[in-house]
């Protein structure tokens, strides 16, 4: 685990600037919010805002990301003052929060602005039990959210927009559907479902703590798209805050609360989540904690009493996710899982058009974006497996078969690059034994998709020694054995259902 946090690849030292920057971004707020006479709340308030501005904003494109930055006070103003209006009338209040967490799983299917609306509108509610905000506190933490997310938008946006020089990522579509089909739709009944749990259980073992397991329930489902996923998170959740009290009683406990060094942790904490999140949620979720305690301890009510309480909480707010996914509307591992590995393999297909029409001379043909958006369905491919290849996995004939499909998929798109790569090369010239490679990859994706294949009166192909054909080659041998993990026994699912 160690290993997986702090010596995970970082191409780019991509992850290195995510975090270096939201430090950056969150401090600034919070100074902004400091120099205008704010108080200590209201500037936990904005500094909390930054960083989900920082965070939750995945847009693929810079000026999406500042659309979708500005339309945030839109659905996090009235969140704010609905929860605050209804802080004296719990059954109200309860009601509101299950609705608008309801809401906010329910907006994905509005893709990446709708993902970050959701949670800004969900953690404005969480922010105001946090604080126990009040309506008279409103003007002042409305002036803190606009300041600090124009100071976090100076810096993402003025100061250092490393985006602008790269690519627009690929960010796949999620899954179609139409009513409780739709996977979003059942996840925000499942959410409420879960919510509605942790909410009951977290007031029976606090009345002044509760939202933490509502909290909890949230972050579980956010970014996941399966039982088996909201599984692997709720477990990693509960795995990160109990490693993250010890830790966060040693560092914050002895600060009592002094400005300057509480400051410094919540500075590292913040650098911890956002450098660890793509590559070890257990690792995010310690960072959480340890932030989370630091700014308990400046306002004064820190103990390791909190903190075991905080631990409890994330526990029940975890097991009301997962009863959620097991008992309400479930979404099987194996179909999401199914649905993404076809959708990368016909992604392999596309990819192969594109640089074999590159090398036949076309002009217009370009795999760089295909190659951009194969790599995101892996990622998701990767995510669905994740419960499956776990070591804790008591399955261990299925892990192998995952991880064989895994290593299948990951050299099909290392051959596929390759391809990419010598029809990039303008003196690359066309063999005619092209159109037949690239026939026979289309035959094995609709052999492993369901599709008809017409049979072949093309030979097997000898050893290839030009650069195109022997990548075609090794990625149709590639796509003829995921025949074996995908397909054998006969019938037999990749995962549990």
């Amino acid at each position: 685990m160690l290993r997986k946090a702090f010596v995970a690849r970082d191409p780019g030292r991509m992850r290195l600037r995510f975090a270096c920057r939201a430090v950056l971004g969150i401090g600034l707020a919070v100074v902004v919010c400091g120099l205008v006479g704010h108080s200590l709340v209201a500037a936990i308030t904005g500094g909390l805002a930054a960083l989900l501005a920082l965070f939750t904003v995945t847009d693929p494109t810079v000026r999406g990301q500042a659309v979708t930055t500005a339309l945030l006070p839109a659905v996090g103003f009235p969140v704010l003052a609905l929860a605050a209006l209804l802080h004296d009338h719990p059954l109200a209040r309860d009601t509101a929060f299950l609705a608008v967490m309801g809401a906010g799983v329910y907006a994905r299917r509005w893709g990446p602005r709708g993902h970050s609306l959701g949670v800004f509108a969900f953690m404005a509610f969480f922010i105001t039990q946090f604080l126990h905000t009040l309506p008279g506190q409103l003007p002042e933490l409305y002036s803190a959210v606009a300041l600090s997310l124009l100071a976090a938008s100076a810096v993402r946006f003025g100061l250092w927009c490393y985006e602008r020089r790269l690519p627009a990522p690929a960010v796949p579509a999620p899954p179609a559907g139409t009513g409780l089909a739709r996977v979003t739709t059942r996840q925000a009944v499942q959410a409420v479902t879960g919510g509605a749990v942790a909410l009951m259980a977290g007031q029976l073992m606090s009345d002044q703590r509760w939202y933490w397991a509502v909290g909890a329930t949230w972050w579980v489902f956010v970014n996941t798209a399966s039982r088996g996923e909201t599984l692997v998170r709720g477990f990693r959740r509960i795995l990160g805050t109990l490693i993250g009290i010890p830790v966060g009683l040693a560092v914050v406990v002895p600060l009592h609360g002094a400005p300057v060094p509480t400051a410094l942790v919540v500075a590292v904490g913040a650098f911890g989540i956002f450098y660890t999140a793509s590559v070890s949620y257990t690792w995010m979720m310690l960072s959480v904690t340890v932030m989370a305690g630091a700014l308990y301890g400046s306002l004064g009510v820190l103990d390791p009493g909190l903190l075991a309480l905080r631990l409890g909480e994330t526990a029940v707010g975890a097991l009301g996710a997962m009863l959620a996914v097991l008992c309400v509307l479930p979404v099987t591992t194996h179909a999401t899982t199914d649905a993404w590995i076809q959708r990368a393999l016909r992604c392999v297909h596309a990819c192969t058009e594109e640089a074999a029409a590159r090398l036949s001379g076309s002009a217009t043909a370009d795999p760089a974006p295909r190659i951009a958006e194969l790599e995101a369905l892996l990622g998701r491919v990767r995510l669905s497996l994740a419960p499956l290849v776990h070591p804790l996995s008591p399955l261990r004939a299925r892990r192998a078969r995952a991880g064989h499909v895994l290593a299948l998929l990951d050299e099909c798109a290392r051959e596929v690059r390759g391809l990419a790569s010598v029809a990039a090369d303008p003196e690359a010239s066309h063999d005619a034994r092209l159109a037949a490679a690239c026939w026979r990859v289309e035959n094995a994706v609709e052999a492993l998709t369901g599709r008809t294949v017409v049979a072949s009166a093309v030979p097997a192909h000898p050893a290839a020694t030009e650069p195109a054909l022997a990548h075609l080659h090794s990625l149709e041998r590639a796509l003829t054995e995921l025949a074996a993990p995908l397909h054998s026994p006969p019938g037999a699912p990749l995962v549990a259902a």
